[in-house]
């Protein structure tokens, strides 16, 4: 099958490149999953609905997806560098519950919100505690090639011997190890240094940990993603996706540790969502004030108008949260089902069967996917279906034809849609 040519916005370059993968007409994609230890909030969704819809983009256009997506659920700690304790384990103190307990049920929780937002389910789905001997096995190749050193019982990266380390984030080296603070571990030759593997040395009150050749411990959090693209995925990767949040920490170790194991670039094409903004501060649980999508629909909001609300702004920049943002995404919801279900009538009563596209409704086709491959200008590719929507030159067929259509990628239910039922008492 022919492929749609597509454009994308690489982090790593910082510009609009055609996208050209590794295997023609093939795609190896990697999204970093949710940390279970607490409910995903709103903000976390929206990286997530960002990545569904790329994966849908890219089969509409005719690849082939393999979409591998992680489980954190040890290793990640409460600070994005070495600092702080394990997520899972201040989950399990605050809950009362093992750390596996914790994992267990923010992990349905994740996947009953993804199932409510119509995320697909990736292709493999991988726990960071069924991967542990991968992440040994990758530890083990950079001691080999001198790029891990043991201290104080753990394992660090010795960032100094990586001229190009931070170039995802481009950071400024000499200026970041000028204005270092204080080692928070001493046992690092570098600032700059991140571990590998944490020992019982590190928090004597781990309940997840491992035996490894260092001693019994457990992975860091950058390890982790790095050995599951891998063994998935292999050592080259087509593209790598999550919240523009771990550009400057988590990814640029991912490439540091990856590129260094194998000799080889590590992902091709790296995207990135923003944030989900609410006034000036991105979203974000550590706050202690964050929306769930339960807050949605207990206000009685259908979960798709949040999807829909996810796609009125581009997937790299900032989205302004507003429960009256919201209201109005649901509102054009709720218009466009009664016309969806009109229009099931209409088509039913003129007896007008589902037909080859007109050549109207074909230039609005060609319109649609215009939008959809060129970044994934899903704010463009809405005003599409709102035109079609209004187009007085199509009959009802080829709106619900065209409606399906984009839906492939939208992932609205529009098959799903049917017209609401009112019981109208008969005084009325």
């Amino acid at each position: 099958m022919k492929t749609a040519q597509i454009t994308l916005y690489n982090t790593l370059t910082r510009r609009l490149e055609a996208f050209v993968p590794l295997v023609d007409g093939e795609v190896r994609i990697y999204c970093c999953g949710p940390t279970v230890y607490n409910y995903p909030h709103i903000g976390n969704m929206r990286t997530y609905v960002f990545e569904d819809l790329l994966v849908r983009t890219l089969r509409y256009a005719g690849y082939k997806v393999t979409h591998v997506m992680n489980i954190t659920d040890v290793g990640h700690l409460v600070s994005d560098a070495d600092e702080g304790e394990d997520k899972m384990l201040v989950a399990a103190r605050r809950e009362g519950k093992n750390s596996y307990e914790i994992a267990d049920f923010y992990t349905k929780v994740f996947f009953d919100h993804a199932t409510k937002l119509n995320i697909r389910r990736p292709d493999i789905v991988c726990k960071a505690t069924e991967h542990v001997a991968q992440m040994i096995a990758l530890v083990q190749r950079l001691e080999e090639r001198g790029y891990a050193y043991a201290s104080g019982g753990n394992i660090y990266f010795d960032v100094s011997k990586l001229p190009d380390y931070g170039k995802l984030a481009r950071l400024d080296l000499d200026q970041l190890r000028a204005g270092a603070r204080i080692e928070v571990d001493e046992h690092k030759r570098n600032p700059l240094d991140f571990a590998l593997w944490f020992t019982k040395s590190k928090f004597e009150a781990q309940e997840m940990k491992w035996h490894s050749p260092w001693g019994e411990g457990y992975p860091g959090w950058h390890l982790e993603c790095s050995a599951m693209a891998q063994t998935y995925l292999g050592d080259t990767l087509d593209i790598h996706c999550g919240g523009i949040d771990h550009v400057a920490v988590h990814h640029t170790n991912e490439i540091a540790q990856s590129e260094r194991a194998t000799g080889r670039p590590f992902v091709r094409y790296w995207l990135h969502a923003g944030f989900l903004v609410l006034g000036k501060d991105k979203m974000a649980k550590s706050s202690g004030e964050f929306l769930t999508l339960d807050r949605v629909t207990e206000r009685g909001i259908d979960p798709l108008s949040f999807r829909l609300f996810c796609m009125t702004g581009s997937y790299r920049n900032e989205l302004s949260w507003s429960w009256e943002a919201l209201e109005g995404a649901a509102n054009t919801l709720r218009r466009l089902k009664s016309q969806v279900a009109q229009w099931r009538l209409d088509a039913t009563n003129t007896n007008h069967p589902c037909t080859p596209l007109s050549l109207r409704a074909g230039e609005l086709k060609s319109a649609f996917e215009d939008e959809i491959y060129n970044d994934l200008n899903f704010a463009n590719a809405l005003a599409v279906l709102h035109q079609t929507a209004q187009d007085t030159a199509l009959s009802p067929a080829e709106k619900l034809n065209l409606f399906s259509l984009y839906d492939e990628v939208f992932g609205l239910g529009v098959e799903s849609w049917q017209a609401v039922q009112e019981d109208i008492p008969e005084t009325i």
